[in-house]
């Protein structure tokens, strides 16, 4: 028996051995993500992040345990995803100036036949930011690959007044709800 990580994300790997989980195998699902219509975050995320590890068990071992997780940042009740360039990850980012959203992650354990979701939800609260703020941030490449075009755990700190709830939900991987969710399928953590 694997533990299999499906995500390509180094934040990720770096929680996961943070808890704890040193020999786990890293195998991403490259599949192209859809929003299904008509659910709440919560069972939106849950259901990508499933589908990704569904994706990811067909070359895999049935006794292998796949992690999945995606998450989504919402404002207003809209999913901010990952910037599809520049202009994309400014506008995000001006929309967030001065507000508060939420951060949604879905979990995905699967084994078999058997797996259990999970998902967690983080308000985060930014400052004001400039026009000039926004532009010299998107020139660093941090906002590019991540949810509502910005990074917690990096340059983006500068922009978080506050957080309500799990700190590491925003970095991609609610590590107190997967510990959870690890030791009911039988991992010791």
């Amino acid at each position: 028996m694997s533990i299999v990580l499906a995500s390509g994300s180094p934040r990720r790997r770096e929680l996961l051995r943070m808890i704890g989980l040193e020999d786990f195998e890293v195998a991403p699902d490259y599949s192209e993500e859809k929003l299904p219509p008509g659910l709440h975050p919560d069972q939106t995320v849950c259901h990508i992040a499933l589908q990704k590890a569904v994706n990811v068990s067909d070359s895999r071992s049935r006794d292998d345990t796949i992690i999945a997780a995606d998450t989504l940042v919402y404002l207003d009740g809209q999913p901010l995803g990952k910037p599809v360039g520049k202009d994309d990850a400014a506008r995000m980012l001006k929309a967030l100036s001065g507000r508060r959203h939420t951060v949604f992650t879905g979990l995905a354990l699967l084994r078999g036949d058997e797996h259990t979701t999970g998902a967690e939800a983080t308000d985060v609260f930014f400052r004001e930011m400039s026009d000039r703020e926004i532009l010299t941030y998107i020139e660093t490449g941090e906002p590019m690959d991540k949810a509502g075009a910005y990074g917690a755990q990096g340059r983006g700190a500068v922009f978080i007044e506050r957080i309500e709830g799990d700190f590491f939900n925003v970095m991609g991987l609610p590590l107190c709800r997967l510990t959870m969710m690890l030791r009911g399928f039988g991992v010791k953590i």
